[in-house]
């Protein structure tokens, strides 16, 4: 198979040269950086695979990223959006209320775990986790 050609501007090859000699950077940025460096000396995809240890996909998708976005789109990653929040602040409300309440007969103050059971027997809280619990107290102190 043919390898497309591609020429790093002499700003990108300076950045790229940084990066791959000094500096914190992530381990994905620094192969990353290699597979753009070892492209622009025409090295071959088989030869750069084996030597960083990284899927032909790694080296594809680096040449694309570099060619469809720059060079700050080919060496970082993009921002993720995480998961989206199980629990609302009103729930949350209703955890931390549960804490600030007195706590159950013959204790002087609650427990995770005690405050996890009474946690669960509130309607629509049914499946909130002891470390959930835990975040959620810390949170707010």
């Amino acid at each position: 198979m043919r390898q497309t050609e591609l020429h790093l501007t002499n700003k990108d090859r300076k950045t790229v040269g940084k990066m791959r000699s000094k500096g914190l950077h992530h381990s994905r940025e620094v192969n990353r950086a290699h597979v753009l460096w070892c492209l622009d000396q025409n090295v071959p995809e088989s030869q750069i695979m084996a030597v960083l240890g990284i899927g032909r996909t790694t080296v594809w998708r680096t040449r694309l990223a570099y060619l469809e976005g720059g060079l700050t789109l080919a060496l970082f990653d993009l921002k993720r959006s995480g998961g989206p929040c199980k629990y609302d602040t009103d729930d949350e409300a209703r955890v931390v209320a549960l804490a600030c309440s007195a706590p159950p007969s013959g204790r002087n103050r609650w427990t995770l775990m005690e405050l996890e059971h009474a946690i669960r027997q509130e309607p629509g809280l049914s499946c909130m986790g002891r470390d959930t619990v835990r975040r959620i107290l810390k949170k707010t102190t």
